[in-house]
């Protein structure tokens, strides 16, 4: 059984023992490293791609703009951010729509498609 591997990040020291604590007894789930300082975040991502990122959530919309670039760099990741000063938390993940159609072959068939943009549809933008 594959466990999910989870990384701990810019959480107050004792919000990241306890979700580390509470982590690390579960079976099915791998802690792979926590992160005290936001200027380590993306390099300790990079470094041990986990399934999800637990991450402290102070200000909203800073947040929603670092889950946004980093679910861009790691769509495959999944974030749970916690603002425990105000009993709340956010789930945030990338959704990847793949579609195709039916393409002319020709080199206009080829130049229109590379100019199309396709819209994103049932995405929140974060």
């Amino acid at each position: 059984m594959k466990r999910i591997r989870v990384l701990v990040a810019n959480q107050p020291r004792l919000m990241r023992e306890l979700t580390m604590a509470t982590i690390v007894d579960q079976p099915d789930i791998e802690l792979v490293g926590e992160v005290g300082n936001q200027d380590d975040l993306t390099d300790a991502v990079e470094h041990s791609r986990p399934d999800v990122l637990v991450l402290a959530m102070d200000e909203k919309d800073k947040y929603r703009v670092q889950c946004g670039f980093l679910l861009g760099r790691y769509p495959e990741m999944r974030i749970i951010a916690l603002a425990p000063e105000q009993n709340r938390a956010q789930f945030y993940w990338a959704f990847v729509n793949i579609s195709s159609t039916a393409l002319e072959s020709s080199e206009a068939g080829i130049l229109a498609a590379i100019r199309q943009r396709a819209p994103l549809v049932g995405v929140t933008q974060v």
